[in-house]
């Protein structure tokens, strides 16, 4: 093998790196600052990639590589213990892995610049907040920074479903049960169903990516348990219409009524890159209020927005507006609000005028 796995990964470290790819006919690959730069080297082959995703997967993880195409583990590497979330798959017959350095570093709700709007519903005994983003936008930081305000401020038992563990939560005023999937429980449903018999008070679903999950966490948060939980989505609306289509035709009506009953806010975030190369996230945050509940019940979910946009009392806020003040502070480039922006011709306007008033 040309390279070491050790290696690259305190390279990746060392630079300020987050993730390391590794693909066969091209040399490792380091994303730094949100771009894919590549190692100085030779390009790997079939037998690299295959050797260094035998040293950190477990058994059952490469069982489940050979029989479903790819797998997902977190592991501990190195001398400082720094912990990674590892991606292995096949392509074209041999193995691709991506590596992600977890950072173990807690961002409070303040350091992510939320509403305390959001402290108020994490006192809460029952409901389903959703974290809604792309991969890679900074949901598990968001979801990490909740769980960490609540072991902090209320007293309880808090049980994560994740794939694969992440942000470790050391007990503090709460017990803290942490299950991986397919290592500590088969899958995201049945780990709800189990976590509902362990007397919990707060329970983290790391994805709702099928109806069976989506149906008991649904469940779970109308039964008096505060239910966290991510979706691959943006948006408040379109968040509420992927759970609602997950459903067949003839349980949809049911489950807008659960759902008008029992959501509690939608968090949609994006992560920009800020002037001096750091990250920092955009939010949109809905907060449930009777107007949108009824728009939920009555199918009129695309008018949730105009509910955002007049619900700042209540601690809510539009992306666009959020970028525009990461703009006014100075943090971000007019290229990366045009980029995430919901409205482009409508902040093309904002930003005009923006400029003007300076000027």
């Amino acid at each position: 093998m040309a390279y070491d796995l050790q290696d690259l990964l305190k390279a990746m470290v060392d630079n300020g790196g987050s993730d390391l790819h590794l693909h066969v006919g091209v040399p490792p690959c380091l994303r730094i600052a949100g771009k894919i730069i590549q190692v100085q080297g030779e390009a790997l082959t079939p037998a690299d990639t295959a050797a260094m995703a035998k040293t950190i997967m477990p058994p059952m993880q490469a069982e489940r590589l050979e029989r479903d195409g790819g797998c997902d583990f977190g592991f501990m590497h190195g001398t400082e213990g720094r912990r990674f979330r590892a991606n292995v798959f096949r392509s074209q017959g041999s193995h691709g892995l991506v590596l992600r350095l977890i950072t173990n570093k807690l961002y409070t709700i303040d350091q992510l610049r939320l509403p305390n709007t959001i402290k108020s519903l994490l006192g809460r005994s029952g409901g389903l907040i959703l974290v809604a983003c792309p991969t890679g936008f900074g949901k598990s930081t968001t979801l990490a920074a909740m769980i960490d305000w609540i072991n902090n401020n209320e007293n309880g038992h808090v049980i994560t479903l994740e794939e694969p563990i992440e942000f470790i939560h050391e007990p503090k005023k709460c017990v803290i049960s942490q299950r991986e999937v397919l290592t500590d429980v088969p899958s995201f449903a049945e780990g709800i169903r189990a976590a509902l018999r362990q007397d919990p008070d707060v329970i983290l679903v790391g994805e709702m990516r099928d109806l069976e999950t989506i149906s008991a966490a649904v469940t779970a948060a109308e039964t008096g348990h505060l239910v966290l939980a991510s979706l691959h989505t943006t948006g408040a609306g379109r968040t509420v219409d992927r759970i609602i289509d997950a459903f067949p035709d003839n349980a949809r009506e049911q489950i807008r009524t659960q759902l008008a009953a029992s959501l509690a806010a939608i968090i949609s975030q994006v992560l920009l890159k800020t002037k001096d190369g750091r990250r920092v996230a955009a939010f949109e945050i809905m907060v449930r209020t009777d107007g949108i509940a009824a728009k939920i019940r009555d199918k009129k979910t695309y008018q949730i927005a105009s509910d955002i946009e007049t619900g700042v009392s209540r601690g809510m806020r539009t992306l666009d507006s959020d970028l525009i003040t990461l703009y006014k502070q100075g943090e971000i480039e007019e290229s990366e609000i045009l980029t995430y922006c919901q409205d482009i011709e409508a902040m093309k306007a904002r930003l005009k005028l923006h400029r003007g008033t300076v000027n």
